[in-house]
């Protein structure tokens, strides 16, 4: 990449505080400069040079109890005008950030799951989030990226949107939306980079790794696209009618406006594939709605069945199949009836649910029992799967 790729920002020497990633975070930031360089060589930005807003929003004053304050995040000011991007600046050998700190596990400061995976990271795992603009709508889910910094550096994987598009509303947290240029980091992040305890007003470089062999650029683009699965798009949610949207289980309603993240995929099945199970009601009346899709035929809550994200639903190659499923330190032998739909939802035929993430196990009770869990404790646990 030549110097002419080199991205020149004003020289941001200010403490900055920045808006919030796409669910819900703020924190105490810091200018750095960040060096955007993907490992596929055709996958680098060469739009115009520069970004431009498309708009803004005006500030609302949060309510009593809203916008978590967690690392001296900052809340919308009402009235106040606040710049919204689609873009980001282009990506080149030498792109230029602001590295900003965040809390990506449950309860934290950044609110919600994280958007490439529907889940929650701990602060000691090295995860980031990307501006809108660098998001690119997920296509950077999962990637990872060398942060160089305080003469150190430390390999941080992209797993949430930061966004710059909206904010200053329930779904943001009552928050500002975020910056166009924002790499906003877990502190595993700036613990690598030396930083025990963050205080501010200092300016570094951050990197992607590069890779120059195109026998080896094939190679790492091979086990990348093997061992991670993207985001086909997504939809925004709409208020279920009256009546609508069963929420026996705890299940979860659409909210007007959010976005939710769809996958016509799913992570590869290995011998211990790994997995979130949840719980479901396949008989009659249940929250499963409509019959099973392999037999359309309800099933008791007693029979030990399940329903699998799109992907390992396999458009039906895996109905009646028999997986065994593995937590809680015990295993049980549930069979396949059903899918988890990951590319729609929020409509009638999904009772105006979110779409599913794309690495469920959905379980009747039956399944439940088995592994041993205690009824107060169903909902979600971390489980592997094997055919």
């Amino acid at each position: 990449m030549s110097s002419s790729d080199l991205l020149t920002l004003p020289p941001p020497y200010d403490v900055y505080r920045r808006p919030p990633h796409k669910h819900k975070e703020r924190m105490k930031s810091f200018r750095f400069l960040v060096v955007l360089v993907l490992v596929a060589a055709s996958s680098f930005d060469i739009n115009a040079q520069t970004c431009k807003p498309d708009g803004g929003i005006r500030g609302k004053k949060p309510p009593p109890g809203q916008c978590n304050t967690q690392n001296d995040s900052d809340c919308c000011v009402q009235g106040k005008f606040y710049t919204t991007y689609t873009c980001s600046p282009p990506v080149t050998s030498d792109t230029k950030a602001t590295l900003t700190i965040n809390s990506f596990q449950e309860g934290g400061d950044g609110g919600g799951p994280s958007e490439c995976d529907n889940q929650y990271h701990s602060d000691d795992t090295p995860v980031v989030a990307l501006s809108t603009g660098w998001y690119k709508g997920g296509d950077r889910c999962h990637k990872y990226i060398t942060i160089n910094g305080n003469g150190r550096s430390v390999k941080a994987m992209v797993v949430d949107e930061c966004d710059s598009t909206m904010g200053c509303d329930e779904d943001h947290d009552y928050q500002p939306p975020c910056p166009h240029n924002i790499v906003d980091a877990s502190k595993a992040v700036w613990k690598a980079l030396g930083y025990l305890k963050i205080t501010g007003g200092f300016r570094y470089y951050l990197s992607f790794p590069f890779v120059l062999v195109l026998v080896l650029l094939a190679a790492s683009s091979f086990e990348i696209n093997a061992q991670t699965c993207k985001p086909s798009g997504g939809i925004h949610g709409k208020k279920p009618p009256p009546g609508q949207c069963n929420r026996e289980n705890d299940s979860d309603c659409c909210v007007q406006g959010k976005f939710y993240t769809t996958y016509t995929c799913s992570p590869p099945v290995t011998g211990g594939t790994k997995a979130t199970l949840t719980i479901n009601s396949f008989q009659k009346g249940g929250d499963g709605g409509g019959p099973s899709e392999c037999d359309h035929q309800y099933h008791s809550d007693d029979t030990p069945v399940v329903a699998l994200s799109t992907g390992w639903y396999k458009g039906g190659d895996r109905c009646h199949k028999y997986i065994t499923i593995n937590g809680n330190g015990r295993s049980v032998k549930a069979m396949v009836v059903d899918e988890c739909d990951s590319t729609m939802g929020c409509d009638e035929d999904h009772d105006y649910q979110p779409p599913c993430p794309n690495n469920i196990v959905d379980a009747s009770k039956a399944v439940w029992k088995a592994l041993g869990v205690s009824e107060d404790n169903w909902g979600d646990l971390d489980i592997t799967w094997s055919e």
